[in-house]
């Protein structure tokens, strides 16, 4: 499988946090393509396929992932990345609302690269965004998928 390396995967159901990541990281050159999954079902389906087919894109150079979603938590999400061998060394940040300590243990006990609680303020969370997109999407050296 292959990476696309401008292509990043918002798994975020609050179209309100996906506007301010777009218009955080929209001026960047490093990313060119920008997915939504409103749920963690959809996010497995984007980067799994469904049963022996697998999806009909490139995978992203990282998954910006929340831990409160519908249908699939974002913790469920996180282990299925991990045990596939197609995405188990994609980068996955988790950006959520919770700095409850058990959910930042549970993220990085099942591989998560980064945990950023997200900050309340406006100018904070686009200043956020633009930073974990600046070292994931440009300076960061993943390894090959």
């Amino acid at each position: 499988m292959v990476i696309d390396a401008s292509r990043l995967l918002i798994v975020e159901d609050d179209p309100n946090d996906v506007e301010l990541i777009r218009l955080a990281l929209n001026s960047y050159p490093f990313v060119n393509q920008m997915d939504v999954a409103e749920d963690g079902e959809q996010a497995l389906l984007y980067l799994l396929g469904q049963g022996d087919i697998p999806p009909g894109h490139p995978l992203p150079r990282m998954v910006l992932l929340d831990l409160k979603l519908p249908k699939v938590s974002g913790l469920q999400v996180l282990e299925a990345i991990r045990r596939h061998p197609r995405t188990h060394n994609l980068v996955v940040v988790v950006m959520t609302s919770s700095a409850e300590s058990r959910d930042i243990e549970a993220c990085y006990d099942l591989g998560a690269n980064s945990y950023i609680v997200k900050p309340l303020d406006f100018q904070q969370f686009q200043n956020v965004s633009q930073q974990v997109g600046v070292y994931w999407m440009q300076l960061n050296q993943p390894p090959r998928i």
